[in-house]
């Protein structure tokens, strides 16, 4: 997909995109599932374990990418 991002197929889930954050082995993850859901896993060491996950909908993960992206803001 790019530098730095790496694409997984999940048989009967959705598609993991890898998200290398440059800084040793902190990464993000994000799973895209068949029903549009996402969720969100942050890995801050080596553990195989997310020290957070978080679920979106569809609807939040696009506010959340505007907000990310600088093209949403309200004051």
């Amino acid at each position: 997909m790019g530098h730095g991002v790496h694409v997984q197929e999940l048989p009967g889930i959705g598609r993991r995109y890898d998200l290398d954050l440059g800084r040793g082995e902190r990464r993000l993850s994000v799973v895209v599932r068949k029903d549009r859901t996402r969720d969100l896993y942050v890995f801050a060491d080596t553990s195989d374990e997310p020290t957070a996950v978080v679920e979106l909908t569809e609807e939040q993960a696009r506010k959340l990418g505007a907000l990310l992206g600088g093209t949403f803001f309200e004051e």
